[in-house]
């Protein structure tokens, strides 16, 4: 009996199947990638977010005492900008006192301390430079993609809006901010992300 084998239409029939499945495999593989990348870039964006609310929470939670610094300022709170006095507690060593400013800086969110210290003229001078931005400590990038930073403050037992730090208590005391919301927008993105943090815990 004689063999009988492909025709040729039956070959262009087997190659256009096979070409078929080859493309539908790679649109498949290509969207599977494709999902990867976008889904570890999603992952370093928020990892981004977390490092920097991390410390920003540490700075918050070592910020000084008034009563500690001869009754000086230990906060500013402004929209895009925030500047704080915190402890820095050193093994075998007294504890000193810096100023950590964070600024957003062209959709960065940035962040910048001064040299710790205990010499409280040193202190008032990195106070005023770091309100006037002319501090010449170089500023560390925590984020990018940030469009604004608004911050409220926790006083009395309320939401206070930017530039409120304290509120007059009895007796002529100044009662302070205990907490912070600090609310980022994203680049591109409707949402807001929002963080609050207690001030004076650690």
């Amino acid at each position: 009996m004689k063999s009988r084998g492909f025709t040729l239409i039956e070959l262009l029939v087997a190659i256009t199947i096979m070409a078929i499945v080859a493309v539908l495999g790679w649109r498949g593989l290509d969207t599977i990638i494709r999902s990867r990348v976008a889904l570890n870039e999603e992952l370093e964006h928020t990892r981004g977010l977390q490092l920097a609310f991390a410390q920003m929470q540490s700075d918050a939670g070592h910020i000084a005492k008034r009563d500690d610094l001869g009754r000086r300022e230990v906060l500013s709170v402004q929209p895009g900008r925030l500047t704080l006095v915190r402890m820095v507690f050193t093994e075998n060593q007294p504890s000193r006192a810096q100023v950590i400013a964070y600024r957003i800086d062209a959709g960065v969110l940035t962040r910048r301390e001064s040299v710790a210290t205990r010499d409280l003229k040193e202190l008032d001078a990195a106070w005023t430079a770091a309100l006037t931005d002319k501090a010449d400590v170089p500023a560390v990038a925590l984020h990018s993609g940030i469009d604004e930073m608004a911050i409220r403050s926790w006083v009395d037992r309320d939401w206070r809006p930017a530039g409120t730090e304290g509120v007059p208590g009895p007796g002529g005391t100044i009662i302070p901010a205990t907490g912070l919301e600090v609310s980022l927008q994203l680049r591109a993105r409707p949402e807001r992300l929002i963080k609050i943090f207690l001030l004076g815990t650690a």
